[in-house]
């Protein structure tokens, strides 16, 4: 008689990880509402290494439309570093009742391996994960994320690095 073990069942993110031959390992974090009913990752369960959880943010640019930056949670997106390298004059977030029409996520899902799968949006990841052995982004599921090496992401992503945060 064989035990059967709990694993959890793959997202989309993650069969496209398997396809590729990207190594990574699953994670889930406890969430919490904010203020405005938004789904918010716990990470304070991560304590010294909150540092290496990623977040999506989906942008617009005034010439190349729909993009997307990865920086830390811990950290602040720079509007004029991401137009400046994304070959824009100026960028501003993607409206929230906009965001799952335009990424197929809900707030708090959006992860940079299902758009640019789905929609080819050109994406933009912070410096600060290249000195990382591996980081974690959303897997495509509220409380969910993958943990990996930041060049399979930047190569499965076809990203660019650069220098994104405040």
């Amino acid at each position: 008689m064989s035990k059967k073990k709990n694993k959890i069942e793959k997202t989309l993110v993650e069969k496209i990880l398997d396809r590729n031959k990207i190594l990574y390992r699953q994670a889930e974090f406890a969430t919490r509402e904010d203020s405005g009913g938004v789904a918010k990752m716990d990470t304070s369960i991560l304590n010294e290494n909150e540092h290496l959880v990623y977040k999506t943010l989906v942008c617009c640019g005034n010439k190349t439309s729909t993009l997307v930056a990865v920086i830390p949670v811990t950290e602040h997106l720079s509007m004029k570093k991401l137009a400046k390298n994304s070959g824009n004059k100026k960028c501003e977030m993607l409206p929230l009742k906009d965001l799952e029409n335009t990424t197929g996520y809900v707030h708090g899902a959006n992860t940079p391996i299902g758009i640019y799968f789905k929609h080819h949006f050109p994406i933009f990841l912070d410096n600060s994960m290249i000195k990382e052995n591996e980081i974690a982004v959303s897997s495509g599921k509220i409380g969910r994320s993958v943990f990996l090496n930041p060049q399979d992401l930047q190569k499965i992503t076809h990203a660019k690095f650069c220098d994104l945060l405040e």
